[in-house]
């Protein structure tokens, strides 16, 4: 005589189950089989159960480790085969964490039906969960597809130098619902998809070379072509300014770009490439600070002209 099967009602009919009146019978099924069984057959039935139980926990267990072994080792295989055909490592990292979850949910269902739990049922749990889940996690949702829609369209990959969301830094990783960037300083910056594929995103490292519009204000009465020579010959001092030998790029010139209320406006127009870009920006700046006023050339203050009048007359 099997007591557990006796007190236990059906797992696949969770209806029945949770009754109050199939409560009530199963409880009273299960004490008259206790006074009319021998001790010795309810012990003995007892004990079977949890052998039986405990062998089930032991197989789900073995489940869980060879799983999540087989998960590990699969990830691996995905990320050499993609890296061996050349993919992004965006891409990659994608298509890993998408297929980790998926993998994960096939052991666990696994798992449950080692148990002995009627996987049926659970999946028709797991899928009305599923749904107010999915409801309360929209924005997630948003955040996957977001993500879909970056690696369909590719406004940048990893290792990209890229603004977004106000932030500066480089791609380091792209997951299932958001975007690793790491800034200048070192920092970690996590970007939800859904907020990069509706917003703008500045992407510094797609094009090669890059030119830079350095403005340069001088005094009002300064000899323009004593500036423009000077500016010219403090960018061929630089070999990391690029000319017209260098496909993309041009030779570097200046323009008098306007003429504002305490000085005049000048532009050095110039080429460097995306790796060197920041670095003879900060070049140019102290060295146009430096050598400027070795050769006869300031840089303004700002100041105005005040006229005061005295009974009606001016005064100087």
């Amino acid at each position: 005589m099997h007591i557990l099967q006796a007190a236990t009602p059906d797992a696949s009919n969770v209806a029945e189950k949770f009754s109050a009146d199939s409560l009530a019978n199963k409880g009273a099924q299960l004490i008259e089989t206790l006074q009319t069984t021998p001790p010795k057959e309810i012990l003995s039935d007892l004990t079977t159960s949890a052998i039986q139980f405990g062998l089930k926990v032991v197989a789900a267990l073995a489940i869980y480790f060879i799983g999540a072994w087989l998960i590990r080792k699969i990830k691996n295989i995905v990320n050499r085969a993609f890296t061996k055909r050349g993919a992004d490592a965006a891409l990659i990292s994608f298509v890993q964490s998408l297929l980790s979850a998926a993998l994960w949910v096939i052991l666990i269902i696994s798992m449950v039906g080692t148990l002995g739990i009627n996987t049926t049922s659970l999946a028709a749990l797991l899928a009305a969960g599923g749904m107010a889940i999915g409801m309360a996690l929209s924005g997630t949702v948003q955040n996957f597809a977001g993500g879909l829609m970056l690696l369909a369209f590719k406004p940048f990959k990893a290792g990209d130098y890229i603004e977004a969301q106000g932030y500066f830094g480089w791609v380091s990783e792209i997951n299932i619902v958001s975007t690793k960037i790491v800034t200048t300083d070192n920092r970690e910056i996590i970007i939800p998809n859904g907020l990069l594929s509706n917003g703008k995103i500045d992407n510094y490292s797609t094009r090669d070379p890059r030119r830079i519009d350095l403005k340069v204000n001088v005094a009002y009465g300064t000899d323009v072509e004593a500036v423009r020579t000077e500016l010219l010959r403090i960018a061929s001092l630089n070999e990391n300014i690029l000319d017209r030998n260098t496909p993309g790029a041009w030779d570097p010139y200046v323009i008098l770009s306007s003429m504002n209320d305490s000085s005049v406006e000048f532009k050095l127009r110039c080429w460097a490439t995306g790796a060197e870009f920041m670095g003879v920006i900060y070049w140019l700046n102290e060295t146009i600070y430096t050598e400027l006023p070795k050769h006869g050339i300031q840089f303004p203050f700002p100041q105005m002209d005040v006229h005061l009048k005295q009974d009606g007359i001016p005064q100087n």
